[in-house]
């Protein structure tokens, strides 16, 4: 059985640095993967992002890291601040997540709504999120070619 102590940060790194595949593949694998991290399907994320990572011809070792961006320690900011951002387009008080006086009836349009809003804030963050991690990916191993 490996100790803790076997599994060190350079060992994790070091799955970036053994991708084959040209800047581009990998920077697109990893783009998906952060992508799909961004939406609340606890448990479904990883297999998301290696689906559309087999589908778009992207690194699916890298997708499925990318996911990691939202793991217990992330989920409360992250989904928070996806929400936040669903409201704005929405024109709602994003202060106000359920409404005091709610009745039964409310209820399901209360929850379609929070839904909605979580949804469109993932997709607006997880878009800008990809897109600012796959150029930094492509320029990484861009770089890690020439030398």
């Amino acid at each position: 059985m490996r100790s803790k102590r076997d599994i060190t940060y350079k060992k994790i790194l070091s799955l970036f640095r053994i991708q084959n595949g040209s800047p581009f593949f990998n920077a697109k694998g990893l783009a998906i993967g952060v992508f799909s991290g961004c939406f609340p399907f606890f448990g479904f994320q990883t297999l998301i992002g290696v689906f559309f990572a087999k589908l778009a011809k992207g690194n699916i070792v890298l997708a499925a890291i990318g996911t990691w961006i939202s793991n217990p320690f992330t989920y409360i900011p992250l989904y928070y601040f996806n929400y936040k951002v669903g409201s704005i387009f929405f024109n709602t008080s994003s202060n106000e997540i359920i409404e005091k006086s709610l009745v039964i009836d409310d209820l399901w349009k209360q929850g379609r709504i929070f839904s909605l809003q979580l949804l469109l804030g993932s997709s607006c963050v997880g878009f800008l999120l990809a897109l600012i991690c796959g150029c930094i990916v492509f320029f990484i191993y861009k770089i890690k070619i020439k030398r």
